[in-house]
């Protein structure tokens, strides 16, 4: 199969940059329920602006690109020892062309092996098939949206749903408390594969499985046909929205499998995706490796400019419509400055930014930092980067999830005169009081949007910490334009711990059985 590697990293490229038709309309559904002029409906412009750049420019749709996860089904006697060092080929491959971030990390040493290979990583998962082609599945789910998945084991208490029982009726209220539970850190409006039976590990298999299937199929089994659309009804009706901010739309998709488990165990395993729902197939010739179709229609057969200009025209009007103000701010930035803004206020950010995850974090915690922060702006990004004879170019700088920083935030802010901090999904009570305490401001980008805010940065800096890795080394980057909405300001204000207290209310109206 000489044609089986370009294959598979044909498929890693379509699928890191490409998002398919099933979502793309799911996505455009959700746009037509907003209104444009609100948080939700201008986060749902961007992200629909975010997947037409991503497909003009052959990039990644979000730097982070998760770890790749290959299901191959192939015929009996194909040679899977070759397959696997072409997939691992094909990966490494696609991770130096900036297809995919570097995203396979040492456990033990927090070493970065920058070609997304190590132990466990890729994912491959080989299966026999009576049929002559092979099938390559792929599916790049990010570190985000992973760290909301959830199981839970039944009979359980259900915070604001009571009891959940061992039935249909237990199982609907563990995944309406799953959909609340990772409200917009996950980058909702989100997908959710749910497994229920198994073990603890072929629980949370089987429910990863439920996301290769199409966003519009339908169940064969009545009851889970009937759970799937409850679930996708209801879910909307919680009104977390898109990036947590708010509005109609929560969830995209629902997908639900069962298997047979142990009288003594009884599982029900969630497992959350992102609106940039990125997995694809491809349809091999055994013998050549050559690609005979696509499994999943591909996204440039639906294509998105119409909806990213219409998106344009909205955000363009949105201020005149709506209450929030919309603020400039050149770097380094006041006290004063920062105090002035308030909750809703979209913040444009001009000159230089530093990006700073979890390595940076905890080092600067008993550290000074390699360059001033006072008045600066800290952006948790983990950027996809690549370096030419004219140094370094960023390719792809979406947020990442804030609230693994929340031990460090309040005290690097006191320590080094931080006034903004931009992530997504928002942060706790520790720095919420410190923003408050020493005048800053949080500021949600809109997740996945990784190619919208790498147009904003027009030059690199410079880099410290690259020993770190690249997503977590600090970057400097001058950027211009740089737009986010303030969800938490010096004043004690929380969008997201509003938009949670209210979700929780109702949740609570879902309490009473349903499917008795």
């Amino acid at each position: 199969m000489k044609s089986f590697l370009q294959s598979v990293y044909d498929l890693i490229v379509e699928t890191s940059t490409n998002l398919p038709g099933d979502v793309r309309k799911a996505i455009r559904e959700a746009q037509a329920r907003e209104d444009a002029a609100t948080r939700a409906g201008l986060s749902l412009g961007t992200i629909a602006r975010n997947i037409a750049m991503a497909e003009t420019k052959v990039s990644p749709i979000c730097q982070d690109t998760g770890m790749p996860t290959f299901i191959v089904h192939t015929p009996v006697g194909a040679n899977q020892i070759v397959m696997k060092r072409d997939i691992q080929e094909a990966v490494s491959r696609a991770t130096k062309e900036g297809k995919l971030r570097t995203n396979s990390v040492d456990s033990l040493t927090g070493a970065n092996s920058g070609d997304n290979l190590g132990p466990g990583t890729p994912v491959i998962h080989f299966e026999q098939w009576e049929r002559d082609d092979i099938e390559v599945r792929l599916i790049l789910k990010g570190g985000g949206c992973e760290n909301k998945n959830i199981q839970y084991s039944l009979p359980a208490e259900l915070e604001g749903l009571g009891k959940a029982g061992r039935d249909l009726d237990g199982i609907r209220k563990c995944i309406l408390h799953a959909i609340y539970q990772a409200q917009g850190q996950g980058c909702s409006a989100g997908f959710i594969g749910v497994g229920i039976g198994g073990d603890r590990t072929t629980g949370y298999e089987l429910a990863k499985q439920q996301l290769f299937r199409r966003v519009d199929d339908t169940n064969p089994i009545d009851e889970l046909r009937q759970l799937e659309e409850y679930i996708l009804e209801k879910a909307n009706q919680l009104g977390i929205g898109t990036m947590g901010f708010g509005g109609e739309v929560t969830l995209l998709g629902c997908k639900i499998g069962v298997m047979n488990r142990l009288p003594a165990s009884f599982f029900v395993s969630v497992a959350y995706n992102c609106w940039a729902y990125r997995r694809q197939g491809v349809l091999l010739d055994s013998a050549s490796g050559e690609i005979k179709e696509w499994v999943y229609e591909r996204g440039s057969e639906l294509p998105m400019d119409s909806a990213a200009d219409e998106a344009a025209g909205a955000a363009e009007e949105a201020p005149a419509k709506s209450e929030s103000r919309r603020i400039v701010l050149n770097t380094p930035i006041s006290e004063e400055q920062i105090r002035s803004l308030k909750v809703g206020d979209v913040v444009v950010i001009n000159g230089e930014m530093h990006t700073g995850r979890d390595a940076l974090h905890k080092y600067l915690m008993d550290h000074d930092a390699p360059v001033d922060l006072n008045g600066a702006v800290i952006y948790h990004c983990g950027p996809v980067m690549l370096k030419d004879e004219e140094g370094w170019h960023v390719k792809a700088a979406g947020p990442t999830t804030s609230i693994r920083e929340e031990p460090y935030q309040g005290d690097i802010i006191k320590k080094f005169g931080i006034r903004a901090v931009i992530g997504k999904g928002g942060m706790g009570a520790k720095t919420l009081a410190a923003l408050q305490e020493h005048g800053a401001v949080y500021l949600n980008a809109i997740g996945g949007a990784a190619q919208y805010y790498a147009e904003c940065m027009k030059q690199v800096n410079g880099v410290d910490f690259l020993e770190f890795g690249i997503p977590e080394a600090m970057w400097h980057l001058d950027v211009e334009g740089f737009a986010a909405i303030v969800t938490m300001d010096a004043h004690g204000n929380s969008l997201h711990a509003d938009v949670d207290r209210s979700s929780f209310e109702k949740l609570a109206q879902f309490k009473d059985p349903v499917f008795a």
